[in-house]
């Protein structure tokens, strides 16, 4: 199944939006607003995804119409605007559906009542089927993902800059001083706590352990 890769889903949903053309914002902008200023309103890296924490990336696009290239190609267009979410995560469709029905609830149906058929968010079999039914086969994976999950994917990069970090403070360092520099930081690096999801920057990787 396409879907799955070892213990990686990846997700590919396309909902249809609303189209109400009396409003004064329409459903497509008021997705994008909504999107465009989130960081805005929620703490340093905890978006909706940050609260699902068992996903490894994720992607929201509004997509007005498809592209029309030219000659050969036929000129289509769509029959209406559509949200698109693509994620890819560690663990089973349902269980992490729930999980956004259940942790991301507000930025979810801040979203997603934008669509057609939306049935909201608190009633979580009605939404996972929902969700289900905008699903489409996914093909395509984040390069980044190799069947690690994400507190594992994390630690290795906690690992790999702080060795970085540990190299350049220490480069020149008389053997003995560097030797007994290692054996403390190595400790510290097994002793530390993983890195929160959503922690990229190098600082945030590393401030546990130097």
């Amino acid at each position: 199944m396409s879907n799955q890769s070892g213990s990686i889903y990846g997700l590919t949903i396309i909902s249809p939006i609303k189209d109400e053309p009396h409003l004064e914002i329409s459903h497509s902008l008021a997705i994008r607003m909504y999107l465009q200023h989130l960081h805005t309103i929620l703490k340093d890296g905890e978006g909706p995804f940050f609260k699902v924490n068992s996903t490894h990336m994720a992607r929201l696009v509004v997509l007005d119409d498809v592209v029309y290239f030219g000659m050969p190609s036929c000129e289509e267009h769509l029959q209406s605007k559509y949200l698109i979410f693509e994620s890819n995560f560690d663990g089973e469709l349902d269980t992490y559906l729930s999980r956004l029905a259940r942790d991301a609830k507000e930025e979810v149906h801040n979203i997603w009542q934008h669509c057609i058929g939306y049935p909201g968010v608190e009633n979580t079999d009605a939404f996972i089927s929902y969700m289900k039914r905008c699903q489409v086969e996914t093909t395509f994976y984040f390069a980044d993902v190799n069947d690690k999950s994400v507190q594992q994917t994390l630690r290795a990069l906690q690992t790999q800059s702080a060795v970085a970090s540990f190299i350049e403070k220490n480069q020149g360092m008389p053997p003995n001083e560097l030797q007994n520099a290692f054996v403390d930081f190595s400790k510290r690096l097994r002793n530390a706590p993983p890195p929160k999801p959503g922690s990229t920057k190098g600082k945030e990787l590393t401030d546990k352990v130097l």
